[in-house]
């Protein structure tokens, strides 16, 4: 028999463990495990009063695990563990910080579906210093016709990228040169990403630290634009999805770093202002073959081959 309205809108605020109950297959009941008010001070949200500042957030979890046929034995390693569900949240969180709670639980609940016990799951997570109330979402994901679920592996040493990362100086851009060193990039065996520092021009500053942190990256993208205006084969991007897209596409990408940067959960610990320590991080952050700097006055500090040129030099060595 079919519930009544009272009773759906009575189960849309129920505990998950309540919502998984009530919607199982009656002729497949599921056993269930949950995670219960576990709340963690996290950095997350889409306005600008939610950054540089943690706050309260609480997950609720449900996860139907596939029937056992046989006795457990009581042995752990047979058995979905609540350290499953736990890791996933963490590593969903160390990835990158986040705007959205819809996007953290979709992560969340597909990282729990990649354990082949794991049916259906149910992802409540709130958050709780943003107003009198608690504000979230709660989603509900299952494994695609009950089959195994397909997970994508990771790239491995053959498949992966590991670009050219190219430094310009403010004297590189304007060079006469800079169509034949960029010639010379889009013919190599490996993608080039470029990147810049900000323009000779003072930045507007600011008494607030993170207001200027903001200043700071935008002088670079501003610059960045400028590079772009040079040469129609540079295309300005922000976000790790559009640059490795970029790479596989045999495009010549500008970094605009402020998205990566502000996202960044390991951060790095360079301030905007030094444009070739926020380099040397980015270029390790992608896992690059070589870090280039063409008209760079001073070096940088990196674990990564490391080539220092003169414009002059830079039409000869590239």
């Amino acid at each position: 028999m079919g519930r009544s309205m009272s009773d759906e809108i009575r189960l849309a605020f129920a505990h998950p463990a309540a919502r998984a109950e009530a919607s199982a297959p009656d002729t497949q009941p599921r056993d269930r495990i949950s995670l219960r008010d576990h709340v963690i001070a996290v950095e997350i949200g889409a306005f600008q009063s939610e950054r540089g500042t943690t706050q309260r957030v609480r997950f609720n979890v449900v996860v139907e695990v596939r029937p056992h046929g046989d006795d457990l034995g009581d042995d752990v390693d047979r058995i979905l563990s609540y350290d499953k569900i736990t890791d996933a949240i963490e590593a969903e969180l160390s990835l990158e910080r986040l705007n959205l709670l819809e996007t953290l639980a979709d992560r969340v609940a597909e990282h729990i579906l990649t354990d082949p016990l794991a049916m259906r799951v149910f992802v409540r997570i709130e958050k709780l210093d943003r107003g009198p109330g608690a504000l979230g979402v709660e989603i509900v994901r299952s494994r695609p016709n009950e089959g195994p679920r397909v997970v994508q592996p990771a790239p491995d040493a053959e498949t992966a990228l590991h670009p050219r990362v190219v430094y310009l100086s403010n004297a590189a851009i304007a060079s006469p040169d800079l169509s034949v060193w960029l010639d010379r990039l889009a013919a190599g065996t490996v993608p080039a990403v470029l990147c810049v520092g900000p323009a000779d021009a003072p930045a507007p500053q600011s008494q607030a630290a993170l207001a200027q942190r903001r200043i700071d990256l935008l002088a670079i993208e501003q610059n960045a634009w400028v590079l772009a205006g040079r040469d129609p084969r540079c295309i300005v991007t922000g976000t790790r999805t559009e640059i490795d897209w970029a790479m596989h596409h045999g495009q010549m990408l500008v970094w605009a770093p402020s998205k990566i940067v502000l996202d960044a959960v390991d951060g790095p610990s360079a301030s905007p202002r030094d444009a070739l320590a926020l380099v040397a991080w980015f270029a390790d952050h992608l896992a690059a073959s070589e870090l280039v700097l063409i008209g760079a006055g001073e070096t940088v500090r990196t674990d990564l081959p490391l080539r220092h040129l003169s414009p002059e030099q830079a039409t000869s060595a590239l």
